[in-house]
């Protein structure tokens, strides 16, 4: 039986453009997330059986952690090899995936709640299976984004 196991994300560069969402693997690949992320309040809950990959910016965001959640098809070594985290997240189970973000498998579903400010910076979540990929921003509970004030 192949299990798969948690991994540590690393810090990985990332490009916010108008078009999308740009992260940069450490094995030097990239992907782009397409689409102007649609602004959710406070959680995301994906459809049953997605993909569910979330990014958590750094305050400057040009950096950030990437994680997996509940993949069970990527091997660990491509996962520790490109820089990409993964939580394995039991069945009505929520698990910690970051300061200020969670992850709740809610059987075929599962919910990410973030707190931006807790985060210190910006929580987005791609939710995508062979048919298309939908992507989002989660602000924090007034429904707007944290800026910094100079």
């Amino acid at each position: 039986m192949d299990l798969r196991h948690d991994i540590a994300p690393d810090t990985l560069g990332i490009s916010l453009e108008p078009e999308g969402v740009e992260v940069t693997y450490a094995d030097g690949r990239s992907v782009f997330y397409h689409g102007v992320p649609t602004r959710a309040e406070g959680s995301v809950v994906s459809g049953p059986g997605k993909d569910v990959h979330v990014l958590v910016t750094d305050p400057t965001e040009e950096e950030g952690v990437m994680v997996y959640v509940n993949d069970r098809t990527t091997d660990d070594e491509i996962l520790e090899s490109s820089g990409v985290g993964r939580v394995i997240v039991d069945r009505d189970d929520t698990e910690s995936i970051f300061p200020g973000v969670e992850a709740t498998n809610a059987g075929y579903r599962i919910e990410i709640e973030a707190d931006p400010e807790t985060a210190r910076g910006r929580v987005f979540v791609f939710v995508e299976d062979e048919l298309g990929e939908q992507s989002y921003e989660i602000l924090g509970e007034d429904g707007e984004r944290e800026e910094e004030e100079d």
